[in-house]
């Protein structure tokens, strides 16, 4: 999943008789017990179907059961906690003829199978994971230089608020009184929609540069701790309000290029973690443009997670809902490039044109004057 998972369920579909792994899928564990039911139903749904749909109903599936204790519990209470929706998933996926080999429950180090002989035997305090880095297929991934994965809470943590920001808000209840009036007056027109995509982009811009000029650094909590020192209040509220606008985010989203993209998903994670508060729901935008960029630069992981949490906040966006399709789907980011590229030179030529002047009437320049008419020449 190229993160490890945190308070979540994960199924993992296999295929043939030496089990080759095939489709993913991972939930945030519901916390009501009472929606286990649904739940269970529509994973087991989802998982076959998707399989199914790309080619290949699976041969069996594996379950894992993610969470670390709460305050006072022991591991094992969390594996006895978890044993009902484990039970109804392992029904759900018989039900549509696809038996659960092995389900298991992480927890705190530690981990135990619902589905051995000794499940029955009642708690106990399960088996020591190995420790990170120390499995085979780790040590062909430090071998290669691919980075070891984080959780999913690290992930998260690098998206969201750590604590209300007081000024930020302050900073945002401002811009949304000066800005949204001119984003949504009706008589306003265009030209005030297109001044304020302008701004929007401009300080957007200037930001990407500042970001571009100071170099990221290897440890992420250092990282953004100074990213999030590169950004004015003022100026995160004017570009995260102004993001709300749906073509200003996709002419952001154009900053997708690899001269560009670390900057911009460092900018877009910074800008994400200034929604707090009232303005929690603003995050869609920054968090889907910043799944977009991880996404584009080959990281799925963050891009699933990104798009997770933008969905969280506003579960109809539909460019969040697209790309977190897209993304499951294995699809290839090179085709929205081209699209944002293609976009992006209709406007170049676009505003070259209006800078020029309008064709004469033979489509190839100015037209005709009289001979009273003359202007002095000058070459560009």
């Amino acid at each position: 999943m190229g993160f490890h998972p945190t308070e979540s369920v994960v199924m993992v579909a296999l295929h043939g008789e030496r089990g080759r792994f095939g489709g993913r899928l991972r939930l945030g564990l519901p916390q009501d017990e009472r929606e286990w039911p649904e739940v269970a139903e529509q994973l087991a749904d989802c998982l076959v179907k998707n399989s199914t749909r790309r080619g290949a109903r699976p041969d069996a599936i594996v379950l894992f059961f993610c969470q670390d204790p709460r305050e006072g519990e022991r591991p094992c209470a969390v594996m006895e906690r978890l044993r009902p929706l484990a039970q109804r998933l392992r029904v759900a996926c018989g039900e549509l003829d696809v038996p659960v080999v092995e389900a298991l429950c992480v927890s705190a180090g530690r981990w135990w199978s619902y589905c051995g002989p000794e499940a029955a035997g009642g708690p106990s305090e399960g088996e020591e994971l190995p420790p990170a880095g120390s499995t085979a297929m780790a040590a062909t991934a430090a071998y290669v230089g691919l980075p070891a994965p984080g959780s999913l809470r690290d992930l998260e943590v690098r998206l969201k608020p750590a604590e209300r920001h007081r000024r930020q808000e302050i900073a945002l209840d401002i811009a949304s009184a000066e800005l949204l009036p001119r984003m949504l007056d009706p008589e306003g027109g265009e030209d005030q929609e297109e001044l304020v995509r302008k701004r929007t982009l401009t300080l957007a811009r200037a930001a990407l540069e500042r970001f571009r000029a100071a170099p990221p650094i290897s440890d992420p909590e250092s990282g953004d701790r100074r990213d999030d020192k590169l950004l004015g209040e003022d100026e995160a509220a004017a570009i995260i309000l102004g993001l709300q606008d749906r073509e200003a985010r996709d002419r952001a989203a154009e900053w997708m290029e690899p001269a560009q993209a670390d900057a911009a998903l460092r900018l877009w994670r910074a800008l994400a973690r200034r929604c707090a508060g009232p303005y929690g729901d603003h995050a869609a935008a920054p968090l889907t443009l910043a799944g977009w960029v991880a996404w584009s630069s080959g990281d799925d992981a963050e891009a699933r997670v990104a798009l997770g949490m933008a969905l969280d906040r506003e579960p109809h966006y539909t460019f969040a809902r697209l790309l977190h399709h897209s993304v499951n789907e294995g699809l290839d980011p090179e085709l929205l490039r081209r699209c944002l590229r293609q976009e992006r030179r209709k406007r170049v030529v676009a505003a070259t044109t209006a800078r020029r002047g309008p064709a004469g009437r033979a489509g190839r320049g100015p037209g005709r004057r009289s001979p009273g008419d003359r202007r002095v020449r000058t070459r560009r």
